[in-house]
């Protein structure tokens, strides 16, 4: 481990968001991927988008391999100050009014059960009319 293990803040490791200055935060330790952007397998915006967070839950969703997780030595350069990272939030949507789409279908039903019936009364009375033979 090359970097040795200094401890950094969250928000000295965002500050590093950017194609000459790159660094992940996996796991509680702190990776400067400088010189992996172009030779990462993803593309080099993967590693940039998962910049300024905790990139762990990303890490572990591709499943990378063991030689991967190996490499991850010669970039590691501190850990990170596990106080600096803000509490998980859970998610409350926001209030919204009560929508009830069987209403919606149900005038949809009652319409289309009007205004059939007309159409084929009105379809019967044409046909009617123009096939109608005169008897005279």
């Amino acid at each position: 481990m090359a970097g040795g293990s200094k401890v950094y803040t969250l928000a000295e490791v965002s500050a590093h968001s950017d194609r000459k200055d790159c660094w992940l935060l996996i796991d509680g330790k702190v990776y400067d991927v400088t010189k992996f952007l172009e030779d990462h397998p993803g593309g080099d915006e993967v590693l940039l988008a998962a910049t300024g967070k905790d990139a762990s839950n990303d890490f572990e969703d591709v499943g990378h391999s063991s030689t991967a997780r190996a490499m991850m030595d010669e970039f590691y350069v501190g850990d990170i100050d596990s106080a600096s990272i803000p509490a998980k939030r859970v998610y409350t949507p926001p209030k919204q009014p009560y929508y009830n789409q069987d209403k919606t279908t149900d005038f949809i039903i009652k319409i289309l059960q009007f205004l059939v019936p007309l159409l084929i009364l009105g379809l019967a009375f044409g046909v009617r009319f123009y096939t109608k033979t005169s008897t005279a």
